[in-house]
């Protein structure tokens, strides 16, 4: 590895952290003051991810990679909201993700490419479960906002059910919207 790609591939992670600090700009329209950032979402998406993919028989590792990479454009487009997606068309995310990556290692580069390559295709039982985790997830965070008193959430519980392809993610929303979000404390 160069220096220059050394010093590409810490932009990239550099580039990265601004997830934290990102927030999910759809919650904004449900009311949500201080919603959850992109990396708060990638997380549990990853999570999600491999739970899937473990009950599912897939690769919980890939999938989880999967699921990592795949809002990390959004450092450069922004996080669009399903409304806005009308009016703008952002750049492809394979575009926005190689150009991320074109000063790091090939090697790095590559995987990561080949990573939001997969999930944009959707062909993979990985890819097909990273999307159903990142739907699930949606769907989680506004079951979550709702207990907090956000009312006006339930066409985001819908929309996520509606989409999801698993019968392993629909049972866990199911389960979602059966149980207590505090549940877990018992």
């Amino acid at each position: 590895m160069t220096d220059g790609h050394a010093a590409g591939a810490m932009n990239y992670l550099f580039e990265m952290g601004l997830l934290k600090r990102a927030r999910r700009t759809g919650w904004w329209i449900a009311g949500i003051k201080d919603p959850e950032t992109i990396a708060e979402h990638s997380f549990r998406t990853a999570v999600i991810g491999t739970m899937l993919a473990a009950m599912e028989g897939a690769d919980p590792a890939r999938t989880a990679l999967l699921c990592l990479f795949h809002d990390t454009q959004e450092t450069r487009v922004g996080d669009i909201p399903h409304i806005g997606r009308r009016y703008l068309k952002a750049t492809d995310n394979e575009t926005v993700t190689a150009d991320q990556v074109a000063a790091g290692p090939p090697e790095v580069a590559s995987a990561i490419r080949d990573a939001v390559a997969e999930y944009e295709r959707g062909e993979t039982l990985e890819a097909v479960l990273a999307r159903d985790a990142d739907k699930l997830e949606c769907l989680v965070q506004a079951v979550e906002y709702r207990g907090q008193g956000v009312a006006d959430v339930q066409r985001w519980i819908d929309s996520s059910r509606a989409s999801l392809k698993t019968d392993s993610a629909v049972r866990l929303a199911d389960a979602a919207l059966s149980t207590g979000t505090l549940n877990w404390l018992t």
